[in-house]
């Protein structure tokens, strides 16, 4: 098992996207796409006004020089544009896990391939490169659009964290869905069933 190096520049890409480790100078290639409100909908922080965004941007790159977080930017080599953010979290090389999530598009990527071209990247750098035993999603038990982008890469259903986070309408609190896939999964079919799927040309979430 080999350990997440926080201060390596990982680059992630194929002919379709580019993964690139997230800095302060990209808050300008996120601004115009980052306006969208419905991007922010189902994420406690906000990032659709600059100095949200400024914030938003300025916390993921802290938290990875203290180790906690590892932000990805999104390039989208088809529409040769800036799309989103992703990022690795709660990392532990003691375990072999990670979580990936704070994942958003702009709305002309969304409804494309390219989610599932960066969750591709993302599997093969956790299991076939660092080697880790499991990576865990969640999503915000409202969100069906994240949860059906979830399953449809090979996420497994695994359980209901209760009354987790603030509702949205501040009235009350909601629950948090938790989602994983492990790496024998992956090296039996997950990795295989995704392949696939990128080679087809439907629109996928």
């Amino acid at each position: 098992m080999k350990a997440l190096d926080f201060s390596k520049e990982y680059i992630l890409e194929n002919d379709n996207v580019r993964l690139a480790p997230l800095h302060l100078d990209h808050v300008k290639n996120l601004l115009k796409i980052s306006n969208d409100p419905d991007i922010w909908t189902y994420l406690l922080e906000k990032g659709n006004e600059y100095k949200q965004l400024l914030t938003y941007v300025s916390k993921a790159v802290d938290n990875r020089k203290i180790e906690k977080e590892y932000p990805f930017i999104v390039y989208d080599k088809t529409k040769k544009a800036y799309a989103g953010t992703t990022r690795f979290y709660n990392y532990s090389k003691e375990l072999g896990v990670i979580k990936l999530g704070h994942t958003w598009y702009g709305k002309d990527f969304r409804g494309t391939q390219l989610n599932k071209n960066c969750k591709y990247l993302l599997l093969e750098f956790t299991f076939d490169n660092l080697e880790l035993e499991r990576i865990g999603f969640g999503a915000h038990i409202e969100n069906e659009t994240s949860i059906a982008a979830m399953k449809s890469i090979g996420c497994k259903e695994e359980g209901i964290l209760r009354s987790f986070i603030p509702s949205l309408n501040g009235e009350g609190r909601v629950d948090i869905i938790l989602f994983s896939i492990l790496k024998n999964e992956w090296q039996a079919f997950v990795k295989s069933k995704l392949s696939q799927k990128l080679k087809s040309k439907s629109i996928e979430l």
